[in-house]
């Protein structure tokens, strides 16, 4: 089935077309009838799948020509998302007249309430500084019509809950909800039952599922030599481009440090930089100026960043369902793709609980010529006991789609 079957309007095919967009994906195929039918919709699909265009599409046909207020409202949980989201309905729109603003922190009010002045059709926002517009008169939430909840449980994640409330609250009763989540825990459930009108789900493959061109492995070692084991992962892969995953900001600052002494060109990425450090970093990071981006966790969902060869958690997630996300960077679009998770004692129990989440042991592999010392982690088990993979050996026993050099990692070329 094409996009033109879908009912979308020929100003917003016209933009898909520009786009270079072909064939709708699962979530938009399914989606997008039911968002034109008027259902309440809520939306489960991995990163990389196409959701956005599966609320936003829509949205845009169905509000047509312009008006001199807001009429359509997606909250996200971070300014990057928020970002992207808006750029998205721009290009989705640009045969139309109508207009989309993006809120978010981290930047002057200035520009942000000059162009609410102006009149916008769509306003893209992260909760607060939403909420800072409505309080400060500078646009009113009484004419939405469509309201679009993405990455519920992100925001949840993030305390944004009563904040996204008080959203809710401030929209008419009579409106269109979406909310887009991986995971439903209560809260999530009980917003669902208070926000939403006899809903509809539509959920693309598992949501704890890992995709199968991803090989992954946990490297146990004594938390004194995280620093030198992620250098020695480093500089024996042979990769194109590597995401590194830190629990804390302040964590994603050293590691960052620690590599680029080390003459690695790296990119940090978290929520105590400013907006202008973080667009420069992701810019860099996909144009290919950096090699590394050290992040937490706000780089794991959403954001388009392709060509990802590796993941490096530096810091195994408290959350498990944020394993999935992490190291679904990499392996997307039936691309291989290459995991790597150091765990030190502490983490046991955030290791176990994750393989529960996805529902599959993780190897445990030692680093071969890696001068280890002890750890009661090496008790757990054999190490090394993982069949053969794609490509050269790094760890005893395990082969890794990447080849090997004396002298340190290198970049691939693309």
């Amino acid at each position: 089935m094409s996009f033109s079957s879908l009912g979308l309007s020929d100003n917003i095919l016209k933009g898909i077309r520009a786009m270079g967009y072909e064939d709708p994906t699962p979530i938009q195929l399914r989606g997008i009838p039911l968002f034109l039918e008027g259902r309440d919709l809520i939306g489960s699909a991995q990163t990389g799948t196409g959701k956005t265009a599966a609320f936003g599409l829509p949205i845009l046909t169905k509000l047509g020509k312009p008006a001199d207020t807001p009429r359509a409202l997606i909250v996200e949980p971070t300014r990057e998302l928020a970002s992207q989201v808006e750029t998205a309905f721009r290009d989705f729109s640009r045969y139309s007249d109508l207009r989309t603003t993006v809120l978010y922190g981290g930047v002057k009010y200035g520009k942000q309430t000059d162009d609410l002045k102006r009149g916008t059709d769509i306003v893209v926002a992260t909760p607060g500084r939403l909420l800072d517009h409505v309080s400060q008169k500078n646009l009113t939430l009484k004419n939405i019509q469509y309201l679009v909840l993405d990455e519920a449980d992100r925001m949840l994640d993030m305390g944004f809950m009563p904040d996204v409330k008080k959203i809710i609250q401030k929209c008419p009763e009579k409106r269109h909800t979406s909310l887009f989540s991986a995971t439903i825990p209560p809260i999530i459930e009980t917003i669902i039952q208070w926000a939403m009108k006899d809903p509809q789900t539509v959920e693309i493959g598992m949501r704890r599922s890992v995709a199968d061109t991803i090989s992954h492995s946990v490297y146990p070692v004594a938390f004194d030599q995280k620093n030198d084991l992620v250098l020695a992962l480093l500089g024996k892969v042979d990769f194109d481009s590597v995401i590194v995953f830190c629990r804390t900001k302040v964590g994603a600052d050293k590691v960052g440090s620690l590599l680029k002494r080390q003459n690695h060109s790296v990119a940090i990425l978290h929520s105590n930089r400013t907006q202008a450090e973080r667009e420069r970093s992701l810019k860099g990071f996909r144009d290919g100026k950096f090699e590394v981006l050290v992040a937490t966790d706000i780089a794991s969902r959403g954001l388009d960043i392709a060509n990802v060869s590796h993941v490096v958690n530096y810091d195994v997630p408290q959350h498990p369902e944020d394993y999935v996300h992490r190291i679904g960077r990499t392996g997307r679009a039936a691309a291989t793709g290459d995991a790597f998770t150091i765990m030190v004692a502490e983490d046991r129990q955030h290791m176990e609980a994750v393989e529960r989440f996805i529902g599959k042991k993780i190897n445990r592999e030692k680093m071969d010529g890696f001068d280890y010392k002890y750890t009661s982690l090496f008790d757990d088990g054999k190490l090394g006991s993982t069949p053969r993979f794609r490509g050269g050996s790094i760890g005893r026993g395990y082969s890794f789609g990447m080849s090997t050099r004396k002298g340190g990692g290198r970049r691939r070329r693309r």
